[in-house]
């Protein structure tokens, strides 16, 4: 049986989670992100997830390895049988090479690179602003609240993140393209890449990510 695996590259800010919820739903494929893994393999004490806090609590980067065992645990359940969403990796070329090792040759996949200029992200970023009892998203330029700094739902008092400043913005951009960036040129030479304009409203973007999977699976 063949797999879709959908794989959403972008920097931190470009809309990926937006995305991925849509096209997930869309497409009924499990929306598979490692940061939820991470969370789900701690919380439960799993045997993958005691593996990975020895290197947290050693204060290193959990391993390759270990996080390409934790990708492969879930999407080995039922659900997956048809396919998934990989949201947020691989993050690196050696995690793409990874995760390529892994597969079986019964995978279809497609790449999505959504691209938005860096000062637009840095905007984006910056005034992103989120309700912490529902966690409906504003912003106060694109999508900003009735009331200032309340939310329009659930009258609770809007949050910002504390690493969304311009100053960490420019560090986690930096960091973006010096090891996430080449991701993309990596599955360029391995057969393509579908370049998505992510500075547009979010459904002609939802509608251009739609077209790349109908073309890779004509």
């Amino acid at each position: 049986m063949v797999r879709t695996v959908l794989i959403l590259l972008g920097a931190p800010g470009a809309g990926k989670v937006t995305q991925a919820t849509r096209l997930a739903e869309s497409l009924r494929l499990p929306h598979v992100s490692t940061g939820d893994l991470f969370r789900t393999n701690l919380s439960q004490g799993t045997e993958l997830g005691q593996k990975a806090r020895t290197f947290m609590d050693a204060g290193k980067l959990v391993s390759d390895s270990l996080v390409i065992d934790m990708l492969f645990d879930r999407v080995g359940q039922p659900d997956c049988a048809g396919g998934y969403l990989l949201d947020g990796f691989p993050r690196t070329v050696a995690q793409a090479e990874a995760l390529q090792q892994r597969f079986d040759g019964g995978e279809d996949r497609v790449v999505i690179d959504i691209q938005v200029p860096d000062e637009l992200i840095v905007e984006r970023i910056i005034g992103r602003q989120s309700c912490p009892k529902c966690s409906a998203i504003f912003h106060t330029s694109f999508n900003p609240p009735t009331s200032a700094g309340i939310c329009n739902h659930c009258q609770t008092a809007l949050t910002q993140r504390a690493d969304d400043t311009a100053e960490v913005v420019g560090t986690r951009l930096a960091a973006y393209h010096e090891q996430t960036a080449p991701v993309a040129e990596y599955y360029r030479q391995q057969g393509g890449v579908c370049a998505v304009n992510g500075n547009q409203h979010p459904d002609k973007v939802f509608e251009a990510c739609q077209v790349c999977v109908t073309e890779a699976a004509a």
